[in-house]
This record gives structure tokens, C-alpha cells and sequence, in this order.
């Protein structure tokens, strides 16, 4: 089973400095069919403008991945963590037990984009935890393991069995992801444009699937696609 969430039917807030674009009901946006999808809480595609962002605020009990796609970010956080996270970076932090931090745009010229990606965590009140991965050089035409529940093969580890795998394809490539018994997969596409087991999807387009056995993704276009393979 497919179940398409289209580009534009997603909920939007423009705020002069920030446009916001949520896969799943956040902030002002409410839709009860669209509140999250397994442990998967959040997909907001951000663009903030040069010299703005977030002021530092607190967080608690999530699972917080951010990917960079195109101009840079400014992150400090009370952990003591402070550095500028640049397009084909993803960071993670865990806020567990509760950790304060901002994202500011340091440009004077370019807006940065960016996915924020919130997963629920399966333990309450953890140590707080930061970590990064550069995917800038990453080679296209394969699945890479961005985080996973323990760690493998080089990945985040986070505190959810959520695989989170990012493909970069160039036109005319395709990767295939297998899903074992009861798992269920997000996939999300940041820029481009593929097909997923038939279905065409644009940049922004995202597709939740259960009960099917694998993931066959094609690009038309150069292309890069969140895989979230979930319990």
C-alpha cells in the first residue's frame, strides 16, 4: 500500500524570514490525517533568509535530524556544540532529557535550505547528544545509511529502530531498498524528480508505504530522496 503526499498539499507559513513548508501537522498547521507516520513526527522544509533564524529554544524528548541542501547554517547548542553545518551535511541531535539551541543564517546573500526531520524517540529523559555526517562527496546511484538504532555501518546512531538512508541520483539511475516483514518506509523527495514503484513524484512529493516488499526508484532528473525505513 502507497499512500501519496503531494508537494502542495502540504501546510505552509511564510514569515517574511522563514517560508515552511510541513509534511505533518506542526505549529499553526493542524490536520489530523496528516499528523505523523510511525515514529516519523516531522518533515519541514525550511528556507531562511540571509542573516535570520531560530532563536535559542528548548527541546526535550525527540529525535532532531537536520539536512543541509543548499546555503548554510549556524548551530549552537547548551551541550557546547557550535559550528556551520554546510549543503550535503546532516546533523543530528538528541534533545532527551532537554537541550536549548539555535539555527541562524549567517550569509549576507544566500538562504539556506533545509530539511528539519523530528523522530520520536523509544526512551524518555536520555543523555542529550549531538553528532554530524558529510554526504557532500557521497557517490550517486546507491542508498547510504544516514542513522540506524545501533549505529551500523558507520551510521548515527539514534534512539528509535528508524534506518534513514539518502540516495543521490543522477538522470537515468535507480537503487532498490528491500523491506523486511513489517516494516514500513517514508520516502521523501528534497530535489529532483523519480519514480517509486511506478509513481512519479517532483521535488517536496513524498510517498508512505506498508505492506509492499521493496522500493524501486528511478530518477528522471538529477535527484536526492529521504528513505525512512521504519518499525
Amino acid at each position: 500500500m502507497m499512500t501519496l503526499r503531494k508537494a502542495n498539499d502540504r501546510g505552509h507559513a511564510s514569515h517574511g524570514w522563514l517560508d515552511s513548508y510541513h509534511t505533518f501537522s506542526f505549529a499553526d498547521y493542524y490536520d489530523p490525517a496528516w499528523m505523523s507516520f510511525r515514529t516519523l513526527r516531522v518533515i519541514n522544509d525550511d528556507l531562511v533568509l540571509p542573516r535570520a533564524g531560530f532563536g535559542e529554544h528548548p527541546h526535550r524528548d525527540m529525535e532532531i535530524i537536520t539536512y543541509i541542501l543548499s546555503g548554510s547554517l549556524q548551530h549552537k547548542d547548551s551541550m557546547g556544540n557550535g559550528r556551520i553545518i554546510k549543503p550535503g551535511e546532516f546533523q543530528y541531535m538528541s534533545a532527551g532529557s532537554g537541550v536549548l539551541h539555535s539555527e541562524f543564517n549567517p550569509s549576507s546573500e544566500e538562504a539556506v535550505r533545509l530539511l528539519q526531520i523530528w523522530i520520536k524517540p523509544d526512551e524518555k529523559g536520555v543523555k542529550p547528544n549531538y553528532a554530524e555526517k558529510k554526504m557532500t562527496s557521497a557517490a550517486t546511484g546507491k542508498l547510504h545509511l544516514i542513522t540506524s538504532k545501533t549505529g551500523r555501518d558507520g551510521s548515527i546512531a539514534i534512539h528509535q529502530d528508524a534506518d534513514l538512508l539518502l540516495a543521490k541520483l543522477d538522470a537515468g539511475q535507480t537503487v532498490k531498498h528491500v523491506l523486511k516483514k513489517d516494516r514500513h518506509a517514508w520516502v521523501h523527495v528534497a530535489e529532483g524528480e523519480i519514480t517509486l514503484n511506478g509513481q512519479t513524484l517532483v521535488t517536496g512529493d513524498a510517498v508512505g508505504v506498508s505492506e509492499e516488499a521493496a522500493l524501486h526508484l528511478a530518477a528522471t532528473k538529477p535527484s536526492q530522496v529521504l528513505v525512512f525505513d521504519l518499525n
